[in-house]
């Protein structure tokens, strides 16, 4: 059985974005297109509704390409257990209120059994000030937490 994988729009966004200049951002996206092309098959790969609906948003052409990358991957529900650990993440301050669509990824992924979130989202999911927390709340409610990892982290070199 292979590892799960819940995709995080982040990713979505930088594999199919044009270029960036931005050395960082080029590296991201080089990189996650390294994993999207090399490392992916080894994966079951899931989303939900919500990164949908995120990669749906602004640039109507940006957001075909977003939406096309998503055609393959399987769905996961929302459900009230993941929306209940997205209201402990918020509610106990583990992220910030405006990061609510962020409590509600780790939520689905972790109400789901995935093995990891992956993620470029350095100012709210992939954020080694939250770990700890988003760990306790997902263990507190009966649920073994996902690994938080970029694909960099993910391409095993």
């Amino acid at each position: 059985m292979k590892p799960t994988v819940y995709i995080e729009t982040s990713v979505i966004s930088y594999l199919t974005a044009l270029p960036s200049r931005d050395l960082i951002v080029a590296s991201h996206q080089q990189r996650t297109n390294e994993w999207w092309q090399r490392k992916r098959e080894k994966f079951s790969l899931f989303a939900s509704q919500l990164v949908t609906l995120e990669a749906g948003r602004g640039d109507a052409e940006a957001a075909a390409k977003r939406l096309n990358a998503l055609k393959d991957i399987a769905f996961l529900e929302t459900s009230f257990e993941a929306e209940k650990i997205a209201h402990e993440l918020l509610s106990q301050k583990i992220l910030p209120k405006k990061a609510a669509d962020d409590a509600l990824h780790i939520g689905i992924a972790t109400v789901n059994g995935m093995n990891y979130i992956l993620t470029w989202n350095f100012k709210h999911i992939a954020k080694a000030e939250t770990r700890e927390g988003v760990e306790a709340i997902c263990r507190r409610n009966g649920y073994q937490p996902p690994i938080i990892c970029t694909p960099e982290e993910l391409l095993g070199e």
